[in-house]
């Protein structure tokens, strides 16, 4: 018997749970991997995966929305990822492993928070693959020629657009088949066009045009009012965009020196993507025509097809058009190959939870790359394309989803300080019992400002996946002969928070402002307070929750195994030299 301690402190005795692995096991699946990526590869991974369709389609989505105040949706979508961001490169460095985003919610909580953080991480990460694909058939749409225009109708991608975008898929599918060196050799190569280009579109379109009455005229500076730019941050693909720095985690365990590379990786590749970012949206609202803006009726009228390509030509730079169009492709295949890879250890990391099928564990010893994964992640890929066609419903599904796996990270790096404190912990800020609570708080009103029922939907699609879990956590043992509940009691208890804010915080989008989509129950500003609290007080229930589960125990074994060969290793060596020195 091992003994666990649960979030009251109190010692209680329990099996291990079927599911979880022995070190030696868990060990041998990640040899497989090469840990051949430095800093620069890993930030080329977070910023290539920043840098994909969002530029192209964030800016005009966000004026849209809040207009001109979308400039700020940009800085807010960037603290609040800083914010968050910040938890998990602690809890990167400390499990340097491959898939890491699903793992740390299983670590500090157990099964069902684990799974529930896994699952809506996967949702949010997987959906993007073909999110980039849709970007770059819709961007082609704008191309001069008849079979181009056929691709999309103007809301969603035609069946010929749909095909072409399945190509795209495959494509990505193969440049991660063959090995992760190259991989990041592709990537750090399209990551430079990614960024060269942006900055390039925003200087130009400056230079082109730049009517500052843009800003005073149609509304003004906010003219849906501040609950839009809020808005705009949860849905217009700026939360989708910045999500971007999971990647670097997920690859985590082929980085060279996780603990010194991830942390950098994270915070650069964030702070590069909000600076291309605010240079575009500002070149976006200067360079749309002020009679468009007009005759539409406002920001809100805005429907281009192509949004920077399309002002491009407006004011003749069809240099510029054929760049984009170019780069259309470039952009989001580049994140489109990125997500490819990050998704494929993210299964491999829900395999390892314990809730997948054994063979989506498997690393190919030749290229190191988990090619069942690979082709998993595919095939749902596959699904979300014929269910959502386009750009924006993918980017609003994608969003939302990305937030609810966000609450995970501010409470298992608190929760983990609590119940493990003698972990080694590469990065550990000192300010972080500080940041976490605000990240908590951060992301529970992104999720408020995502809008009622889009909230409830998204919520609805984290119990989807809910009998997956019972099977594995229930079904199975059961199938076996064995009784599963005095296992499972502590898990359920542990994972309790986590059912709970979800319920409580559709219900509280629902009943929340008109401005925000809920039934106006409660008043302006007195929602968000009350959101705020929600999310506190969650977060301060979530650490207690914590306890050391098998999931813990397996890894701290894991890592104290690895500290000890790598001690033996460094030993060796010193007395090779000491032998060598005496013998000249």
């Amino acid at each position: 018997m091992a003994k666990f301690v649960h979030g009251t402190g109190e010692d209680q005795e329990t099996k291990h749970v079927s599911t979880t692995k022995t070190p030696s096991a868990e060990q041998g699946s990640h040899s497989n991997y090469r840990r051949s990526l430095g800093t620069i590869a890993l930030t080329a991974t977070g910023l290539g995966s920043i840098i994909g369709s969002g530029w192209l389609f964030g800016a005009e989505r966000a004026a849209a929305i809040a207009g001109p105040a979308a400039i700020l949706a940009w800085v807010i979508g960037a603290l609040v990822a800083l914010t968050i961001a910040l938890t998990y490169s602690e809890l990167g460095a400390m499990f340097p492993k491959a898939g890491g985003m699903v793992r740390y919610g299983q670590y500090s909580h157990g099964s069902l928070a684990g799974y529930l953080a896994a699952w809506a991480n996967w949702i949010a990460i997987v959906s993007v693959i073909p999110g980039e694909a849709t970007a770059s058939v819709q961007y082609m749409s704008s191309w001069d020629f008849g079979w181009a225009h056929a691709l999309y109708d103007g809301t969603e991608l035609t069946g010929t657009g749909v095909g072409l975008a399945s190509i795209l898929l495959i494509f990505y599918f193969f440049l991660n088949w063959f090995a992760i060196s190259l991989f990041a050799k592709t990537n750090t190569a399209i990551t430079v066009f990614k960024v060269v280009v942006p900055a390039l579109t925003a200087t130009a379109l400056m230079v082109a045009h730049f009517d500052t009455g843009n800003i005073v005229h149609h509304g003004g500076f906010t003219p849906n009012g501040w609950s839009s730019v809020f808005t705009a941050v949860a849905v217009s693909g700026i939360v989708w965009a910045y999500n971007g720095f999971q990647s670097p985690l997920n690859l985590a365990g082929e980085a060279r020196n996780p603990g010194k590379s991830l942390p950098k990786a994270v915070v650069w590749s964030i702070l590069i993507a909000l600076v291309i970012y605010v240079a575009l949206q500002v070149a976006f609202l200067m360079a749309v025509p002020g009679d468009k803006l007009t005759a539409g009726g406002g920001w809100a009228s805005l429907g281009f097809n192509s949004p920077l390509a399309d002002l491009a030509v407006a004011w003749g730079l069809n240099w510029l058009a054929l760049l984009l169009y170019a780069d259309a492709f470039v952009s989001p295949s580049g994140t489109g190959m990125i997500y490819a890879a990050t998704t494929s250890r993210m299964i491999h990391g829900v395999q390892e939870n314990g809730h997948l099928p054994g063979i989506f564990g498997k690393v190919d010893k030749k290229t190191g790359v988990p090619r069942p994964a690979l082709v998993l992640n595919l095939v749902i890929a596959f699904l979300f394309l014929a269910v959502f066609r386009g750009w924006g419903s993918l980017a609003e599904i994608v969003s939302v989803a990305t937030v609810i796996s966000y609450i995970t990270g501010p409470v298992a790096v608190m929760s983990l300080r609590r119940i493990s404190p003698d972990l080694k912990r590469p990065v550990k800020l000192r300010a972080m019992p500080i940041v976490a609570p605000i990240a908590m708080i951060f992301g529970s009103l992104v999720l408020y400002w995502g809008r009622w029922p889009l909230t409830g939907k998204v919520i609805l699609i984290m119990a989807v996946g809910l009998p997956v879990w019972a099977w594995y956590e229930i079904g199975k043992p059961l199938t076996q002969g064995r009784k599963p509940w005095a296992e499972l009691r502590p898990h359920l208890k542990a994972g309790a928070w986590m059912v709970a804010y979800l319920l409580v915080m559709a219900t509280v989008s629902y009943l929340g402002g008109k401005d925000f989509g809920g039934k106006g129950y409660l008043p302006e500003g007195w929602d968000i307070l009350l959101v705020a609290v929600i999310g506190l007080a969650f977060y301060y229930w979530g650490v207690r929750s914590s306890w050391r589960n098998p999931s813990l125990l397996t890894v701290e074994a894991e890592l104290h195994a690895e500290e000890e060969a790598a001690a033996a290793e460094a030993a060796e060596t010193d007395d090779a030299k000491v032998s060598v020195a005496a013998q000249g």
